[in-house]
């Protein structure tokens, strides 16, 4: 195993992201084995930016810049949730495929506010 190095993948913010991440991948596939390429492709990019933005935002200089970075990670947890929500409503997914993760969207959104607040005051 190798030693940490960026500051990013200390905060817990960015793990539960990353262990995320993993999650949607799956579905994206999912997504892929039933030809459905442009939604498994806009999946994982909408998944991607919440970790990109927060790890960018990590090597920024100010905290106001930070938090900045870290509001786009926020409203990209929401675009993964509304793409959730529509490929639920479409017949794409079960309620029980879907749930657990908008529960964790849910969730990681609000450890983001936390500490978009924490970085602003």
């Amino acid at each position: 195993m190798r030693e940490k190095h960026f500051r990013f993948e200390d905060l817990e913010v960015w793990k539960a992201a990353s262990s995320l991440t993993g999650e949607l991948f799956a579905l994206a596939n999912r997504l892929e084995d039933r030809k459905c390429f442009r939604f498994a492709e806009q999946l994982r990019g909408a998944t991607l930016s919440i970790t990109n933005n927060i790890a960018e935002g990590s090597g920024s200089v100010s905290q106001q810049d930070f938090a900045s970075f870290l509001n786009i990670a926020r409203r990209s947890v929401f675009e993964t949730a509304n793409m959730l929500m529509i490929l639920l409503q479409h017949g794409y997914f079960h309620h029980s495929d879907v749930q657990p993760l908008l529960d964790q969207l849910e969730e990681e959104s609000r450890m983001l506010l936390a500490f978009i607040r924490k970085l602003r005051s």
